[in-house]
This record gives structure tokens, sequence and C-alpha cells, in this order.
């Protein structure tokens, strides 16, 4: 299993910091991401890093503001928030899986989820 944390309320301009760890999973052996659902839309891709750490990929909107990492010694994978804006209040959920390099961005490149925190930036 996937167990997301470090949701909350912050203000606009603050930061937090998401962590997923893996439980029953050997985290060297996916690739790892970051999915948003905000209130009445899609869930959408936010970042992903590929197993080895080597390359990351961002939404366009939240590139220079949000940063993922992993450390796979610990199973565990993150998402650094800074500058947040109130766009970004969603429902962000972790995933693994092997997606190829144009299934980065699609929910189909994924098997395993977490279960989702909730992020709530107030103006």
């Amino acid at each position: 299993q996937l167990q997301a944390s470090g949701g909350g309320l912050v203000q606009d301009g603050g930061s937090l910091r998401l962590s997923c760890a893996a439980a029953g999973r050997t985290l060297s052996d996916y690739g790892v991401g970051w999915f948003r659902q905000a209130p009445g839309q899609e869930r959408e891709f936010v970042a992903h890093i590929r197993r080895n750490g080597g390359h990351t990929y961002y939404k366009d909107s939240v590139k220079g503001r949000f940063t993922i990492s992993r450390d796979n010694a610990k199973n565990t994978f993150y998402l650094q928030m800074n500058s947040l804006k109130p766009e970004d209040t969603a429902i962000y959920y972790c995933t693994i899986g092997t997606p190829i390099l144009s299934e980065i961005r699609q929910e189909r490149g994924y098997y395993y989820w977490g279960q989702g925190t909730l992020v709530t930036v107030s103006s």
C-alpha cells in the first residue's frame, strides 16, 4: 500500500511537503508520481520521477515551485510545494508504476495509488 501524508491548510505563498510511504513494495522498482484532483475537476498529473531519480517531469503550472524527490532506502518519496496558490487546492494522490515516456502524465501508466491527502491554500 501507499500512504500519503503532509497535507493541510496553508496560506497563499506558503509551503507544504507531502510524503508517500510504500509498504510491501520495493520502491526502486518503480517510477513514482503525484496527481491531484480539485473539486469538480478530473484528476491531473503533477509530477513524476524516474526509478533512478535521474529525470523529473512536471505539470507546467507547478514548474519552479514544486520538487519531487525520492529516498529508495526509506521506500518513501516526496513532493515539496513552495509558493502555493489557491489554484493548487486539491486532493493529492501518490502513485507508483512503470510508465513509458508517453504515459508519464497519464493515469494508465501507474499501478498503485495512495488514499490522497488534502491540500487547501487560502487566499
